[in-house]
């Protein structure tokens, strides 16, 4: 739903399959900006973040989790992470886009 939204905006979207693939993908892309579900089969969000924001070629990107994930641990873990924004399930697309302006100005 996500990426048809922000397509039908004229952002463009690239999904990944699992953690595993999102983190290559990243790396071989360079996205402007990096939405990711916390709970992703192989590797989980939170270690996707870790990963990206500790090499100096993707630790500028931004970060936002989309997650089911509400209780106050685990956004702590994720800011830890280095998750740059949160956004709690339900998330309305408005909310999404207005995140992603955020750091894209």
């Amino acid at each position: 739903m996500y990426v048809q939204y922000l397509e039908h905006l004229g952002l463009r979207s690239v999904t990944a399959a699992d953690g595993e693939d999102g983190i290559e993908k990243a790396f071989a892309m360079r996205p402007s900006i990096i939405v990711l579900d916390l709970s992703l089969p192989k590797i989980d969000g939170w270690e996707v973040t870790r990963r990206l924001k500790a090499d100096p070629a993707t630790r500028a990107i931004p970060v936002i989790a989309v997650s089911g994930h509400a209780q106050p641990e685990q956004k702590r873990r994720a800011a830890e992470a280095g998750v740059d924004e949160y956004c709690v399930k339900p998330c309305t697309p408005e909310d999404l886009m207005a995140m992603i302006q955020r750091h894209l100005r």
